[in-house]
């Protein structure tokens, strides 16, 4: 009962704010809502916005576009290992063990690639075994047979000859070896 007195002491206040100056008469608002009225009101609103749909969430989309992007930002910094992994680096290719999990999991999404991931992890595993028992010659052989693993390219330096790398400055190849554009 209170929020019914509250809300109609409201409206009179507002109401008479914007009446004429001149007239003495005061413009009375009556609400001719009980209380049950009213919840049931509310109870309506609150339904109505129950029955919105939800605010969008990220899903984890998956296109070729998103599986391309993840295998080359992620790509190009395992590949950048090579020299590390020859002079046995092993803090250098620690230091990355993010992009080896971003690159298994970017590469290999979905349930349609659980066998290539769960090899792509696997030999993910025995390189950073190798790291944690400090042997060189288990590292390179292990960052090797991951690269063979999951079929990684060389992401090296693009010729302007040889076409465009990227073409807006929105494309995830911008500053990096592969942003070449061609030019007459």
């Amino acid at each position: 009962m209170k929020f019914v007195a509250l809300l109609s002491t409201a409206l009179i206040a507002s109401a008479s704010a914007f009446a004429p100056a001149a007239s003495s008469e005061r413009a009375t608002i009556a609400l001719n809502m009980d209380r049950r009225a009213a919840m049931g009101g509310i109870a309506a609103v609150a339904a109505g916005v129950a029955a919105m749909p939800g605010m969008a969430s990220a899903d984890g989309s998956v296109s070729k576009s998103t599986i391309q992007r993840a295998r080359f930002v992620y790509g190009s910094r395992i590949t950048n290992l090579k020299d590390a992994v020859k002079a046995g680096d092993f803090a250098a290719v620690a230091a990355e063990k993010n992009a080896f999990i971003l690159y298994n999991s970017g590469a290999y999404p979905g349930t349609k690639n659980k066998a290539k991931k769960a090899e792509a992890i696997a030999a993910t595993n025995k390189i950073f075994q190798a790291i944690r028992s400090k042997d060189k010659k288990a590292l390179a052989d292990s960052y090797k047979t991951y690269l063979s693993t999951v079929n990684m390219s060389d992401y090296d330096a693009l010729a302007a000859e040889g076409g465009q790398g990227y073409s807006a400055d929105y494309d995830y190849r911008v500053r990096t070896k592969q942003a070449a554009i061609y030019q007459r």
